[in-house]
């Protein structure tokens, strides 16, 4: 006796029910890491905003409370004596990178270093690295539109260009969980395509972003950038400052592997005009408001200052990582 035929399309409709299964347990397991897995930001943190936004700032303070975590303390400095940040002497002391970053990029340091800590004992080396390259990359690029465009607040161009994706990292400690369980992994490119991260983790990494930014009670400018850096016409606090980080964001995703020039030398002149897109649409999207031959100039700025800023950028990450906990200086 033959088996009774099952309706057409039933095949199908059985995988798309289990395909939402899956991606519910994802979002579900997600939400797990968000509100249980994430660290909170460390009480220090709170009082160093409150010591590094006092008129008067007492670097004494600033230096005792930093050292109460070890492991801070020799991040701190060894990010400070990168070529990250450019200094042109050795940092010895807590009290001495303050004064020599300025306390708004010392801040900035004190969150990298929390979110690098959380990361690190959840991803590999090799994804750590490519993120805060890309993150380095587009807080320096995002720094130089601000000073281009004469924009009031370049340190939070700086700072909200270093943490725009910070939505990722959930993602990427969820995405290697389902591997390491030989589950289905995410689509080839999903990284940075919205779309793909909602079909496999049911949430992007702008919503996550946003996510987190609420949670760490950011200032309503920087929960716009962390959500809104895909899709800048969205944001509602400041649309300039997210067109600003989604320009300089756009413009490092928009470059092939063969545009990246080696760290080796390059005359920045010479390779400028093969580097980004061929055109400024991109950037008149992310900043409807800027007349287009200021557009043109701007993407001929960005060709210039990504040739100079680039190997800056992988010598640091190069000497960051490259440097065990175990070495680095104690304060």
């Amino acid at each position: 006796m033959n088996p009774p035929s099952q309706p057409v399309g039933f095949k199908s409709q059985v995988a798309a029910n289990f395909q939402l299964a899956e991606q519910e347990r994802r979002k579900k397991r997600l939400t797990g890491i968000l509100t249980q897995d994430l660290p909170t930001l460390p009480t220090y943190v709170l009082d160093l905003n409150a010591l590094l936004s006092s008129p008067t700032v007492d670097l004494k303070k600033v230096g005792k409370i930093i050292r109460t975590d070890p492991s801070l303390s020799a991040q701190v400095l060894r990010l400070c004596n990168s070529a990250l940040f450019g200094l042109r002497r050795r940092v010895l002391s807590i009290e001495q990178a303050a004064i020599l970053l300025g306390f708004e990029r010392l801040r900035a340091l004190v969150l990298t270093c929390s979110l690098m800590k959380f990361a690190g004992k959840r991803l590999p080396n090799s994804q750590l690295v490519a993120f805060w390259q890309h993150s380095f990359l587009t807080a320096l690029l995002g720094e130089r539109i601000a000073r281009h465009l004469d924009y009031f607040e370049k340190e939070q161009a700086y700072l909200c260009g270093l943490l725009h994706d910070i939505g990722h990292l959930p993602l990427s400690i969820l995405a290697l969980e389902e591997e390491s369980k030989k589950r289905s992994p995410p689509p080839a490119g999903w990284l940075d395509n919205l779309a793909l991260e909602r079909d496999y983790f049911g949430m992007d990494h702008a919503k996550v972003g946003r996510w987190m930014a609420v949670a760490w009670n950011f200032m309503p400018s920087f929960v716009d950038v962390f959500e809104h850096h895909h899709s800048p016409e969205r944001a509602e606090h400041d649309p300039y400052l997210v067109g600003i980080i989604a320009t300089a964001d756009q413009f490092l995703m928009s470059l092939p592997a063969s545009d990246t020039p080696s760290a080796d030398g390059v005359d920045a002149a010479e390779t400028a005009p093969m580097l980004g897109p061929a055109d400024a649409t991109f950037i008149q999207k992310c900043l409807p408001t800027l007349p287009e031959a200021e557009c043109q100039s701007l993407l001929d700025t960005l060709r210039i200052e990504y040739t100079q800023v680039l190997p800056l950028v992988q010598i640091g990450m190069a000497n960051l990582v490259g440097e065990s906990p175990d070495t680095a200086e104690s304060a």
